[in-house]
């Protein structure tokens, strides 16, 4: 785990999407190194692919509405030596495209990249078809993959970054909405190597993509009532910072974990999973609750569906309650 100084909420400056940081870093990225090639399902205005097909027109292949194919193609070039990226909505890339990627990309471990953008629910009105909530899930399930969900465009563009120099498959979550900086345009990041953006020794947050600007919020709320909470940027869901979060279990002794994502079989079940078996810790889980979400703006979504701050002050609360109450070793 490494630290990083975060600013207060008086100071988060709006920065571009997630998924903006990502087209743009691929464009960068492509001037650098001549054996990334991109393929897009379609959809390159809204994943902004567009702006590498426009500088490298030779090593963009646009797929049209077949994304499973698109795996394949990918897989093929991968195998070729080729570093390729493939990108589209994150329901329609992982749900569309699994069964190439287990068989095609995790099997054989190919050097395949996966960018999904309009992940969650923070895509508004556009409602659940495109609402991608599944996806880390999926991703976590398929062996040899590592799966990172930035939380803004400074993390994004590093972490794509880390991922033409990681040898295998990686996927990485990206958003539709701008969201808040919290970090410098120097700050280092490496897979599997959480950020600590605030200190605390009651409870800790451990929050990835969007939920960490929240977790930041929500700390902020419980400090002004006297509660220190840790808050951990879990940038990379596999692997986890196994350290950090079991440092922060026995430190803290008490748990929670934000995602924009189902609970079953996400980012906090993963940390249940490990709390289980290393260090039993009482816990709560902020996410979407074994439902689909509806077409509405997206803070009435993130708001409906326990996301935002509020609800994470609340889940700190109850896992201090559980922490107070808990039979000792």
């Amino acid at each position: 785990m490494s630290d990083s100084t975060v600013k207060t909420k008086l100071e988060f400056k709006m920065g571009m999407a997630t998924r903006e940081a990502f087209g743009r870093a691929l464009a960068e990225l492509g001037k650098e190194n001549q054996d990334i090639v991109v393929l897009d399902a379609d959809l390159s205005k809204s994943t902004y692919t567009n702006l590498f097909a426009k500088e490298f027109p030779e090593r963009f292949f646009s797929c049209g509405i077949s994304e499973a194919n698109m795996v394949g193609i990918a897989a093929g070039l991968a195998a070729s030596g080729k570093i390729p990226f493939v990108s589209s909505f994150a329901c329609f890339l992982i749900c569309k495209g699994f069964d190439q990627f287990r068989m095609s990309v995790a099997y054989p471990g190919f050097n395949v990249k996966a960018v999904a953008t309009h992940s969650g629910i923070s895509i508004g009105e556009d409602g659940p078809s495109q609402q991608g909530i599944e996806d880390i899930a999926l991703v976590c399930a398929l062996p040899g993959f590592i799966v990172s969900v930035p939380a803004d465009e400074i993390a994004t563009r590093a972490l794509v970054r880390r991922a033409v120099e990681h040898r295998g498959p990686v996927y990485v979550r990206t958003g539709r909405p701008k969201a808040p900086i919290l970090y410098s345009s120097d700050e280092e990041f490496q897979f599997g190597v959480a950020k600590k953006l605030a200190d605390g020794s009651d409870a800790a947050v451990l929050a990835c993509g969007l939920e960490v600007v929240e977790a930041v919020k929500a700390a902020e709320i419980c400090q002004a009532e006297g509660i220190r909470v840790r808050v951990l940027d879990v940038h990379t869901v596999k692997p986890l910072d196994e350290e950090a979060i079991l440092a922060a279990a026995r430190e803290c002794g008490a748990i929670v974990t934000a995602e924009e994502h189902l609970l079953d079989g996400g980012f906090g079940s993963r940390v249940a999973a490990l709390l289980g078996e290393r260090c039993p810790t009482p816990l709560e889980r902020v996410g979407i609750r074994d439902t689909y979400a509806e077409s509405a703006t997206p803070a009435e979504l993130m708001d409906k569906y326990g996301l935002t701050a509020p609800h994470i002050v609340a889940a700190i609360r109850r896992a201090l309650k559980k922490k107070q109450i808990r039979p000792p070793r």
